[in-house]
């Protein structure tokens, strides 16, 4: 993980440090340094007549895996690579090697002359998220973008006077500029011999490589004003890494409940669904675990950290079905010495509970209910494993100072009510700030530490988990859910995941997606959508039908038939404001003058 930073001047600067990220708290350095705490380094570089630009590229490094490596990467030719990401699958490493080392080192091979082709092999061939930006010193261009989800975040900005492009893992809301997150469309190449050559109005030309089939949303409308996104001549395009979306239609709504009856169902109905689904749940059950495999195993501590009670992961965890099966499926790869921090967010309603901290009943939500229980069944399922649940219980006042002060930068520029509500409890939660209860049942102040955070995201949009789901599937019936299952992963990038990384990573910690992992996608994507959910059955059941025929095999039949409840309503933070909005919404709390 790494906070990166770019800024390409196609004019060089009096001084290279002239758009370094600014500091102080509202600027972008010091919200780029969260995310990185271990290794800093600054790399300017510049090109003469034809090609007069100055670049600056900066990083900071999160260490995870592998020799500690300082980025900006340069390599013999002059190349040098900012690299955000981890690699998954696609490129061969040791348990010793540094991934951000290898990509340089096979990007390097392609050479200033080999064309964009084998750049895009290279990139395309990486399963695991990424953003990154290239600068490749013998063709003189300048490569950037995200992977095919978007699962790390890239933002953007022009600015017209001194012809600066900017490039940043985050950045600073009312820091005067207009900042928009990368789209995860493909790749972009800034020629920087003749970079307004291609647009043919002045404009900076962003030569763009799409992800080919990927349905993503198109990158032409959602560049920084004095840019212009414009295909590349060669027609090139990154191939999918995860295979298309079954679209079959042809079986009946009415043929498709397994025995129900329609909204209504008794309990022995219920079990009988969730226990069955045979050889597709148990295959649910494997791809999920080598995804989760590949994420938690040969994880570095913190420094100067050691003993058996130093969690390396941790789970957003709510209780539910999605963070229970990463749980459990977590407990197969972590080491037995090791506990595994749960970490369970709750918001106390104004003037309506008590107001002290951990006074019995405060902070009573939802989602702290179904988490203390679903601790309690991880427990029944491995007694021997420190199972830390930690109970993140947030006041009114202590929301308005984190928003005010940090969590309004890090959703910047997204300014919606959803975006505060969800951004403001994974903030909150991926700190890790609590209450644990010990051995002899006292509660006790605890921090997790824990480098990386599992999250459930990505199982609602594959598997038919939310209630517009319902509605759709009511109106549309199976093409209708088909068609919103698909503009789901294709807007994920830009709803969920670049906020997602942003509020994780202010603390210095990585947030990890299993159900993203591409072979859990292709899995899903393959099969037919009666297969993964039933949405003429109640909620509960119907709803991401798979995963809770997956969770009944690991023995968590509880958590399988719990109905689906958004973090912001389980939290309780959407009451928190006591307003009439919409989640749609411009959030004034974000935005202008309000921000408390």
């Amino acid at each position: 993980m790494c906070g990166i930073f770019c800024s390409l001047t196609l004019s060089p600067p009096p001084s290279p440090d002239g758009h370094a990220p600014p500091e102080g708290p509202a600027g972008g350095g010091e919200h780029l340094r969260r995310r990185g705490p271990d290794s800093s380094r600054v790399v300017t570089v510049t090109g003469g007549p034809p090609a007069a630009y100055s670049c600056l590229l900066a990083a900071h490094v999160l260490h995870m895996r592998g020799r500690l490596t300082a980025q900006p990467l340069e390599d013999a030719a002059g190349n040098v690579l900012l690299w955000n990401g981890e690699v998954f699958g696609g490129l061969p490493l040791a348990a010793a090697d540094n991934d951000a080392a290898a990509v340089s080192a096979r990007l390097a091979s392609c050479g200033g002359g080999g064309g964009p082709g084998d750049v895009l092999g290279v990139l395309s061939s990486l399963r695991g998220p990424w953003a990154f930006v290239y600068y490749q010193r013998d063709s003189h261009f300048l490569w950037f973008g995200r992977d095919f989800f978007g699962r790390r975040s890239l933002l953007w900005s022009y600015d017209a006077a001194p012809r600066a492009l900017t490039l940043a893992s985050v950045a600073a809301s009312g820091s005067g500029r207009r900042w928009r997150e990368v789209p995860a469309a493909g790749v972009y190449r800034v020629d920087l011999k003749a970079p307004a050559a291609a647009a043919g109005d002045g404009a900076v030309a962003l030569e763009t490589f799409p992800w080919a089939g990927g349905g993503q949303e198109a990158a032409a409308d959602r560049v920084p004003d004095g840019c212009r996104a414009v295909a590349n001549r060669l027609g090139l395009a990154l191939p999918s890494p995860v295979r298309p979306l079954n679209a079959a239609t042809d079986l009946p709504a009415s043929e498709a409940t397994n025995g129900g009856s329609g909204g209504q169902l008794s309990s022995q109905d219920a079990e009988a669904l969730l226990a069955g689904g045979g050889e597709l749940a148990e295959r649910l059950v494997d791809v999920l675990s080598e995804a989760v495999r590949r994420r938690v195993q040969a994880l570095p501590l913190r420094e100067g950290e050691d003993g058996e009670d130093t969690a390396a992961v941790a789970i957003l965890f709510s209780g539910g079905v999605d963070s229970m099966v990463l749980a459990a499926l977590a407990d197969r790869h972590v080491p037995a010495r090791r506990p595994i921090d749960l970490l369970n967010v709750a918001f106390r309603l104004r003037g309506k509970l008590p107001e002290a901290p951990g006074a019995p009943g405060a902070f009573d939500v939802p989602d702290r209910l179904t988490g203390r229980a679903g601790a309690a069944a991880l427990r029944r399922l491995n007694p021997e494993r420190s199972w830390r649940f930690v109970e993140v219980d947030v006041t009114a006042e202590e929301l308005q100072e984190a928003r005010r002060q940090r969590v309004r930068h890090l959703l910047h520029p997204l300014d919606s009510v959803l975006d505060d509500s969800i951004g403001c409890a994974v903030w909150f939660a991926a700190r890790g700030a609590g209450l644990i209860a010990g051995d002899d049942g006292e509660r006790r102040t605890f921090t997790s530490t824990a480098k990386v955070v599992l999250t459930g995201i990505g199982a609602d949009e594959q598997l038919g988990g939310y209630s517009r789901h319902r509605e759709v599937f009511r109106r549309g019936g199976w093409g209708g859910l088909v068609r919103e299952l698909q503009e789901e992963l294709g807007r994920i990038s830009s709803r969920n995941l670049g906020r997602d990384d942003r509020t994780v990573a202010d603390h210095g910690k990585e947030a990890r997606f299993p159900y993203l992992d591409e072979d859990v996608v292709s899995f899903l994507s393959v099969l037919p959508v009666w297969d993964k959910a039933q949405l003429a059955l109640p909620r509960g059941v119907g709803d991401k039908l798979l995963l809770r025929r997956a969770a009944w095999r690991l023995g968590l039949a509880d958590a399988a038939a719990l109905p689906k409840r958004a973090m912001q309503f389980g939290s309780r933070i959407a009451k928190m404001e006591e307003r009439r909005e919409k989640a749609s919404d411009r959030c004034s709390r974000l935005v202008g003058t309000d921000h408390v």
